[in-house]
C-alpha cells in the first residue's frame, strides 16, 4: 500500500476515534465541580479519583492523540479506561452493552501499536 495512504489512514483512525471519545468525556467534566462528586468507583479508588482517571482517559489523552503528540503514550490511558469499562463496569452486561467499549479498546490498541503516522506533531521531519 502507498505509504501516504497508510499515514492518512493512521491520522483518520486516531483523530476520528479520539473525537468520538471526547463526546463521552467532555460531559463528565462538570461532575468535577459537583458536591459531592457522584461517579462510579469500579476499581476501588474512590469516586473522585475514578472520575479524574476517566477524564484523563476520555478527554486529556484523546486531545493528545488528535494532535499526534505523545500518541503511543496517550493511547495507554484510553485503552485502560476502555478495558475497565468493558471488563469491570459492564462485566455482567450482555455483549451489546459492552461492545462500544470493546470497539474503542481495539481502536486505541491499534493506535498504540501503529503510532501516529507522519501527520502528527511528533513526526520527525
Amino acid at each position: 500500500m502507498n505509504k501516504n495512504l497508510t499515514d492518512l489512514a493512521l491520522a483518520f483512525l486516531r483523530i476520528s476515534m479520539s473525537a468520538m471519545m471526547l463526546t463521552h468525556g467532555i460531559p463528565k467534566i462538570e461532575r468535577l465541580f459537583s458536591s459531592p462528586i457522584e461517579f462510579g468507583d469500579p476499581i476501588g479508588v474512590g469516586p473522585t479519583l475514578s472520575l479524574i482517571l476517566a477524564l484523563i482517559g476520555e478527554v486529556v489523552a484523546p486531545i493528545f492523540i488528535i494532535l499526534g503528540y505523545k500518541t503511543k503514550l496517550a493511547a495507554i490511558p484510553v485503552a485502560i479506561t476502555m478495558f475497565v469499562a468493558a471488563f469491570v463496569v459492564h462485566l455482567q452486561d450482555d455483549f451489546g452493552t459492552k461492545e462500544k467499549a470493546l470497539l474503542y479498546l481495539i481502536g486505541f490498541v491499534a493506535v498504540f501499536l501503529a503510532g501516529p503516522g507522519k501527520y502528527a506533531i511528533d513526526t520527525k521531519k
